[in-house]
């Protein structure tokens, strides 16, 4: 059977503490598998407004209902509120997910922060940033975190090295259309292997042509109607699928069973592809359909 990797993007408190609990019952009803990437620091989402300059985001703004999903008081935090500490906070319910059978890993430690600033950080930057998530994951599990996923699918080359640095298994921190091994200018391996995300998310498509909540799920299901070879991965938010946009997902996961996936975690996907083996790519910055700026993408082959 054809498999399909669900990623959990959980970017804010809200999110964790809401959509969290919500999406775990939602899987458990249908029987499928995920991979949970926790953003471990503060909760600094309404420092986003700084994007207001920034090509298309005032446009996705208007399109998705962005106070309705993460409400005002989610929107404030970082500026005109202090940013709560999801990590501390929230350590309990992280472990439950682990408990309940569902990998976790990072997703960053401030989501703002990394979303704005890693594609031109330094190293060192890039490196103090990732550490402080790692150290927290290992508070919060008693263990090291094995996979990373970055926020906003935001990179620079030093993290793909820094992410190997840090013992990551595997990672899924960009767009493509298969798993792959990113190599350097000189074709060299560089960092660990990627799971590109290969399918849009919900809020890269409602409000165009004509998608809505109650129909972006067929959308979607026409685009995995035929499956790859090696699979597919789509991300999901916590604060999106596992809140007011909850039907639309239940509604695709059952789609996705009745065309033959299995619905697992990105671990199990990293798994089958290793087992097959993996091309090579560069990794490269482009722009993505419904998606305001650019972001890490899958490159041409090696």
């Amino acid at each position: 059977m054809p498999l399909l990797a669900l990623k959990v993007d959980v970017d804010t408190w809200r999110g964790t503490r809401e959509g969290v609990p919500r999406l775990l019952r939602l899987l458990e009803r249908h029987g499928a598998g995920a991979t949970f990437l926790f953003s471990l620091g503060p909760d600094h989402t309404g420092r986003a407004i700084r994007r207001v300059f920034r090509r298309g985001f005032l446009q996705k703004v208007s399109r998705t209902s962005v106070v309705e999903h993460y409400g005002i008081r989610t929107l404030l935090y970082g500026t005109l509120l202090p940013g709560p500490d999801i990590g501390v906070r929230e350590a309990p319910l992280m472990r439950s997910v682990r408990d309940q059978g569902f990998e976790t890993g990072i997703h960053t430690w401030d989501h703002i922060r990394w979303q704005d600033h890693v594609a031109h950080a330094n190293p060192q930057w890039t490196r103090n940033e990732m550490r402080k998530a790692v150290e927290r994951y290992r508070e919060v599990f008693g263990a090291a975190p094995r996979t990373h996923g970055a926020a906003g699918w935001q990179m620079n080359e030093a993290a793909y090295a820094i992410e190997r640095e840090f013992g990551f298994d595997y990672a899924s921190d960009g767009r493509g259309t298969h798993p792959f091994q990113p190599v350097d200018a000189r074709g060299e391996p560089l960092g660990v292997p990627q799971l590109p995300t290969t399918l849009p998310t919900l809020d890269e498509l409602i409000g165009l042509d004509g998608l809505a909540p109650d129909n972006v799920h067929e959308h979607l299901l026409a685009l995995t109607e035929r499956a790859p070879s090696q699979g597919h991965v789509y991300t999901l938010h916590a604060e999106l699928e596992g809140m007011r946009l909850a039907g639309a997902f239940e509604r695709l996961l059952a789609g996705w069973k009745a065309q033959g996936y299995t619905l697992v975690s990105t671990r199990t996907l990293f798994d089958a592809a290793r087992r097959t083996g993996l091309a090579r790519h560069r990794v490269a910055i482009g722009a993505v359909a419904g998606r305001s700026g650019t972001l890490a993408i899958q490159g041409a082959a090696a």
